[in-house]
């Protein structure tokens, strides 16, 4: 895996080489702009406004705009000249239960390995698990110092970076003012939903269908052949009462979840000889 970051963690006097790697790998479909008469390319030139000549990417460099409209130059020279402390360390500020994190502040994760003595990583992973808390960190990663998370997954210490503060809408709306008086009757249904499509998290369970259905799609147009059209989904009769739409959508749900206790071995099959597939082209 490409490492995204070198530097080292610092937990307390105790510094731990590290590098970090992304710990995930989005798989949406990309597509193309192309001109829709002949499938060529459509390619974008970069232009500068004020003398109306084409720029080389080497000319470009980062401006910032101030309230009066005048631009602030800035090199790649003056934003590495920057002191920032967590430039090559994580650096651990404090250590809180993860319970206690907003998930809405939550952004990408990384795998942190180990690359010099391992011990006193195993020690901070440890340490971790029997604690129960995360550390919470700063890291600077692309040029921007970023809040995180460090904590423990699966034998491996992740770091999770955060949106600050600053950078999270509260959530203000008309409705949370409002004295809505929910009837115990429709509790107990809406607990009862719940209750029949609870269980334990499997992410194999899962499936995207839409990009699935895409490269379907592409498939059939490549090989000149009219894609299968999906099965037209029953529509049903609009619900008004809520005690009706809640019983309805238990049914629903009890129904639901015994037709995936039939599916779950063929899906889990499959989802088997996926990964093995995977792991033998990797």
């Amino acid at each position: 895996m490409q490492t995204v970051w070198r530097g080292s963690i610092s937990f307390g006097l105790v510094s731990i080489p590290v590098r970090l790697v992304s710990a995930t790998e989005e798989k949406d479909v990309s597509f193309r702009q192309v001109h829709a008469t002949d499938g060529g390319r459509i390619r974008y030139r970069r232009f500068c406004e004020k003398d109306g000549d084409e720029v080389a990417y080497a000319d470009i460099a980062k401006g910032y705009e101030l309230p009066d409209g005048e631009m602030v130059v800035l090199t790649s020279d003056d934003l590495a000249d920057l002191p920032v402390a967590s430039s090559r360390a994580v650096d651990v500020l404090g250590f809180v239960p993860f319970s206690q994190i907003d998930p809405t502040a939550l952004s990408r994760a990384y795998y942190v390995e180990p690359t010099g003595d391992t011990k006193p990583y195993v020690l901070l992973r440890d340490a971790l698990e029997e604690s129960g808390r995360v550390g919470v960190v700063k890291v600077a990663l692309r040029n921007r110092e970023r809040l995180a998370v460090l904590r423990s997954h699966e034998g491996v210490l992740v770091v999770q970076t955060m949106l600050w503060p600053d950078e999270i809408r509260r959530a203000e709306f008309g409705f949370l003012s409002e004295d809505v008086q929910v009837r115990k009757q429709e509790m107990a249904m809406a607990e009862s939903y719940i209750e029949t499509l609870a269980g334990d998290f499997d992410p194999d369970e899962y499936t995207d269908e839409y990009r699935e259905a895409v490269l379907e799609l592409v498939a059939a147009r490549s090989a000149g052949v009219e894609p299968a059209q999906p099965a037209e989904e029953p529509t049903e009769d609009k619900v008004v009462d809520l005690m009706e739409a809640l019983r309805r959508s238990v049914e629903q749900a009890k129904d639901s979840k015994k037709a995936s206790a039939k599916d779950a071995p063929a899906k889990k099959a499959a989802a088997k000889k996926t990964s093995a597939k995977s792991k033998k082209s990797a």
